[in-house]
């Protein structure tokens, strides 16, 4: 059941695709009548009128005055939580699954170092589920529709009561309530749509640097790779590329004839993917400035004027991507480089990212100017240097941008979490019209809910941290949760130095995300696998990605047609194991297979927990395994550095291909099957094209059926050729 709440005048977020009919009752009414009977749904008060009117927000009198700089809140919510109560969800965030014990704020922000004591990363991710609501221990999921700033105390104030605030302005809430975990998540993406799904070459293998600045370092990229035989489909284009960043432009001087070298890395399997900012640079001669300005297209200042910004290229206009006109009008500019051959592309810098605000930077250069530079005394200076310091991503500057939407000027802080999201939905939206026939890759930095149906998302910029392995690993089921299954992050760490044993064991968990890329910043060790002594190694742990892309392609197409989760906790699994709930360094990734990543430094292995007799595959390659079977309970498992652990629940198979060098190389036509067969074993696999959109189950689904007695049985859509492993 699905329950509709709306607060004051809520802006539409188009985050919701099913017509739900808000409930009639105030909110307070329905509330206290279900907690009468044991219901799940939490208290509220708040001041945003409507369903509210007549409540009084918790600490927020009539009357009282909000600090300086905060927006009054326009309503909270609180509930109670059990002892043993979990909280899961919010998608993109730091620490663990279960989100019990911090505050996070949903307010995207461009936060480069994801440690501990952050609240706010770049996505807005408003879903959660209160597994363990008090008295009667119920479960149930809320989703705040909002644009504007959300913040959810999950137990840190109080650590038996979640508190969540939304900053002011209108919103809408949906109280889901359901029997599993899994039914919950199924309900929410029920209404949010369908889950992007790209072309099936962005499933390989991708390799990124900030600082490869011109067609001949692209070209050693490639050759570092095939020369070694290594597995490569894309290659990563950041800010280098553009003439003077400037959006859908190439420097030609660094990239002669580019649609001509778009076509000589085809040749090679190898698609290009460059990288696409939100600011458009202010300069004379330059179309998209120039369009932009003719037809009113760029966010605005409160008096008409367009604002001004500064990000990579300098001075920039932000375009006003959540006016329809202006978002299809930067969306049809992807044309550009569609039309030179490239079928991928990342959108960055959208949260929008800010350096500064120029009005802001004028007020600093007219107050450095009151300072006697001979006389400057400790104030003056310490005042200088926090001017200086706090330059970017002011939540002041951010409140005098305006948009155009619905027809109405709003204030940015309204809608502040929906800019990434329509960003990429322009792009999204113009590739539906300009490649109809044809999926092309696109992912994000910046996103909202909704965002989901048009792109996906990579993690931001982590570091090469131990623990980033960890954060990488809990992040993915809470996306799933949100819709965001095309994920992954930048492994090896894109921040700082890494180390070969550390991106192996990151390559370990990065084979099973759909999305792969080795991704590094420039200034920073180079990452290459190429550049490591072990090149066996990587060799045969990136073939082995290729190997199980029958296995990975299939269950994230079945997640994202049928409203999925591809990976989950434990506790969704197996939820009356107390245990199981416990655990949150291991995921099913798939129906099949339980992934346990080493995440620690020199580490020969690791503790795994399984709620079931499981067969454990130690792999070391497509080719090069061991096998054995574990019963139910604690276990120590060895790891070396090379190998990848699998394990594999009763009665379940995981298809095999041979490794290629490229995804459309890999023949599944010829299937090894990783298995633990008791009676009968039973998978069901999807394959397509990987090209065309219109993508449905019908029509590409196999049935693979093995028995004890190692009789094997295919039917469907496809005819494999299948054999078991003999391990």
């Amino acid at each position: 059941m699905i329950r509709k709440y709306i607060f004051g005048e809520p802006i539409e977020t188009d985050a919701v695709v099913v017509q739900i009919p808000a409930e009639t009752k105030k909110f307070a009414e329905d509330c206290i009548r279900l907690e009468e009977g044991g219901g799940p749904c939490p208290r509220v008060s708040g001041t945003a009128g409507g369903d509210t009117e007549g409540w009084v927000a918790e600490g927020v009198s009539a009357g009282s005055r909000t600090p300086a700089g905060q927006a009054p809140p326009a309503a909270v919510f609180t509930c109670r939580l059990s002892d043993a109560g979990r909280i899961y969800g919010l998608g993109e965030n730091i620490r663990g699954i279960n989100k019990r014990g911090w505050i996070y704020e949903s307010n995207c922000s461009d936060v480069p170092n994801h440690t501990e004591e952050k609240r706010s990363l770049y996505g807005a991710h408003n879903f959660l589920i209160v597994d363990g609501a008090a008295p009667a221990a119920r479960r149930f999921g809320l989703f705040i529709d909002a644009g504007q700033k959300v913040t959810f105390d999950c137990g840190y104030t109080d650590r038996r009561r979640l508190t969540i605030t939304v900053s002011e302005g209108g919103f809408t809430l949906y109280v889901l309530e359901g029997g599993s975990l899994q039914d919950i998540v199924r309900e929410f993406r029920s209404i949010i749509g369908r889950s992007y799904i790209p072309p099936k070459w962005a499933f390989g293998y991708g390799q990124s640097r900030w600082g490869y600045k011109c067609a001949d370092d692209v070209r050693g990229v490639v050759r570092g790779h095939r020369e070694n035989g290594v597995p490569l489909d894309s290659v990563y284009m950041d800010i280098d590329y553009m003439e003077g960043y400037k959006d859908f432009t190439v420097n030609e001087e660094r990239f002669p004839d580019f649609p001509a070298f778009v076509e000589e890395m085809r040749e090679q399997h190898i698609h290009l993917v460059p990288i696409i900012d939100a600011g458009v640079k202010i300069e004379e001669g330059y179309p998209v400035y120039e369009e932009g300005i003719e037809n009113g297209y760029f966010c605005k200042n409160e008096d008409g004027t367009e604002f001004v910004g500064g990000v990579w290229p300098g001075r920039v206009h932000f375009p006003d991507v959540l006016d329809p006109e202006a978002r299809k009008w930067f969306g049809n500019w992807y044309r550009v480089l569609l039309d030179a051959g490239v079928e991928g592309f990342w959108n960055d810098m959208n949260e929008p990212a800010l350096f500064y605000a120029e009005k802001h930077l004028e007020e600093i250069f007219e107050e450095i100017k009151t300072f006697d530079r001979e006389k400057l005394n400790i104030g003056q200076l310490l005042t200088l240097q926090a001017r200086l310091m706090n330059l970017a991503a002011r939540p002041e500057d951010y409140r005098t941008i305006w948009h155009r939407y619905h027809g109405k000027m709003v204030r940015h802080d309204r809608v502040h979490n929906l800019y990434g999201y329509n960003m990429t939905r322009a792009a999204g939206e113009a590739f539906a019209r300009l490649s109809p026939e044809k999926r092309i890759l696109l992912f994000s930095r910046s996103s909202y809910i909704g965002m989901h149906r048009y792109g996906g998302i990579w993690m931001g910029d982590n570091h090469s941290w131990w623990s980033h392995i960890l954060m990488n690993l809990q992040m993915l089921p809470s996306l799933n949760m949100c819709g965001f299954l095309y994920t992954g992050a930048d492994l090896g760490g894109f921040g700082s130095n890494t180390t070969e044993d550390m991106m192996l064991r990151w390559l370990e968990l990065g084979i099973f995300t759909p999305l792969m890329r080795n991704h590094s910043a420039i200034g920073t060790r180079r990452q290459e696998f190429y550049q490591f002594g072990d090149k066996e190694s990587f060799r045969n742990i990136i073939g082995l990605r290729y190997a199980l892309l029958p296995y990975l392609y299939s269950e994230f197409m079945k997640a994202a047609l049928g409203g999925d989760m591809m990976f989950m906790p434990p506790a969704f699994v197996w939820p009356e194991d107390e245990t199981a709930a416990q655990v949150e360094d291991q995921l099913m990734a798939g129906e099949s297979i339980m992934i346990a990543p080493v995440y620690r430094q020199n580490a020969e292995g690791r503790y795994v927990y399984l709620p079931e007799t499981m067969k454990l595959y130690r792999m070391r390659g497509a080719d090069d395994m061991d096998a054995e079977i574990l019963p139910a309970g604690h276990h120590y498992v060895k790891a070396a550095l090379n190998e990848v652990l699998i394990f594999v629940r009763a009665d379940r198979l995981v298809p095999l291909a041979e490794p290629a060098e490229y995804v459309d190389g890999v023949d599944a036509s010829k299937l090894t099957l990783l298995h633990y067969i008791r009676e009968e074993a039973v998978y069901e696999m999807y394959d397509d094209d990987g090209i065309s959109r219109g993508e449905t189950m019908e029509g590409h689904m196999t049935e693979i059926r093995a028995d004890k007695d190692g009789r094997i049985r295919v039917s469907g859509a496809a005819s494999p050729e299948c054999r078991l492993t003999d391990v």
